[in-house]
């Protein structure tokens, strides 16, 4: 009796909170087996993933079309969803039959429709979980007039769902018949900060800021203008996504020599006082859960952006940054900002368990 999990591919932080529900399904359900069906990168979850569960590749929605990690460009992300979505009575035929081959008995979706559709079509129930839907996002970028029906597709899709849980900071969603709530879902550190400091080779009492933009990296923003720009106040620090030279105040962190040592990005970030990032919920979570601030930017035209900037402070302590003053290092004002706030305690993440609680009574009512 599988679970299979549907992970949109689009960005990281989908695919890091459905791993902190996969693992604690795993943990209140070991007997059940697990399928993750995705396009995100295989090693995202054999970093973090800590039961068994087998990966299958594969794309499951198109998402936002990005130019980088700070710019959608909306005329590509409605052509590929059109011509995705062309094909999708095809590919919801071929996933019924894959899901009646596993003997699945239950589908979570992060977000993507189709999968959705083809579970109703295999007679299993299916669960929507996010803090968005595309229908929603879709819809702001014009896409009723600009991608005649797609909207409307997806609107339909969602609606066989068994039912939605929504995330905090959530958006969209109208199209469920059948909602629930769910607490802040975030991976949560399990290593002291002291030790990650130590074992990564960075300063042990510095205040330190860490870039943290996904797979595109810190590329564009000048880090060793911001480490001066920071001199006396923090330094920063970033990972090997990144070609740098680290030096006076900037710091490189070997992500693939952290994982050998059984360290991983949740206890990065619980170890810096400040994250900066653009706003998703996946980073905004994983520092409120960590206690730790965050330095965020604009994200070009995504609607989810506006709800995550006015439901964040409720979780953490934030402060903005112009796109340029990011990139050109120009730090210190907003940096000594969140340095001078009293630090906030870590927002409780018990997301994860009860998604897990509700998943193993949904599996034992199928």
């Amino acid at each position: 009796m599988a679970v299979v999990f549907y992970v949109t591919g689009h960005g990281f932080g989908h695919a890091v909170r459905q791993i902190a529900i996969v693992n604690a399904l795993a943990h209140r359900r070991p007997d059940v087996p697990i399928v993750v069906r995705t396009s995100v990168a295989p090693w995202l979850f054999s970093r973090s993933v800590r039961a068994s569960v087998r990966l299958e590749a594969g794309p499951v929605d198109t998402g936002a079309i990005q130019r980088g990690s700070l710019d959608v460009d909306i005329p590509a992300t409605l052509a590929a969803a059109q011509a995705f979505y062309a094909d999708g009575e095809a590919w919801i035929a071929r996933e019924a039959a894959f899901l009646t081959g596993e003997r699945a008995r239950l589908v979570v979706a992060d977000i993507p429709p189709l999968p959705i559709a083809a579970a109703r079509r295999a007679g299993v129930p299916a669960i929507g979980i996010s803090n968005f839907t595309w229908d929603w996002i879709y819809e702001d970028y014009d896409a009723r007039r600009l991608a005649p029906g797609l909207v409307e597709t997806l609107e339909t899709h969602y609606a066989s769902a068994a039912e939605g849980w929504r995330l905090p900071m959530y958006g969209g969603f109208g199209s469920f018949a059948t909602l629930r709530d769910l607490p802040l879902v975030a991976r949560v550190a399990r290593q002291p900060r002291d030790l990650v400091r130590a074992a990564l080779g960075l300063p042990p009492e510095r205040p330190l800021v860490l870039v943290s933009l996904g797979g595109y990296g810190a590329g564009g923003i000048d880090l060793h203008g911001a480490a001066a720009s920071l001199r006396g106040v923090a330094d920063v620090v970033a990972t090997s996504y990144d070609a740098f030279t680290p030096g006076h105040g900037v710091h490189r962190v070997d992500e693939a020599a952290m994982y050998g040592q059984r360290i991983r990005y949740e206890d990065l970030v619980g170890a810096v006082d400040i994250v900066a990032s653009k706003p998703g919920y996946g980073i905004i979570s994983e520092c409120a859960a960590n206690g730790t601030a965050l330095l965020y930017t604009d994200r070009g035209r995504f609607c989810e952006y506006e709800v995550l900037v006015r439901e964040m402070p409720r979780f953490l302590e934030a402060a903005f940054i112009g796109q340029e003053d990011l990139l050109a290092g120009r730090w210190s004002d907003a940096v000594a900002d969140l340095l001078g706030r009293p630090p906030r305690a870590a927002a409780p993440a018990e997301g994860a368990t009860t998604a897990a609680d509700w998943l193993s009574d949904r599996l034992d009512r199928c």
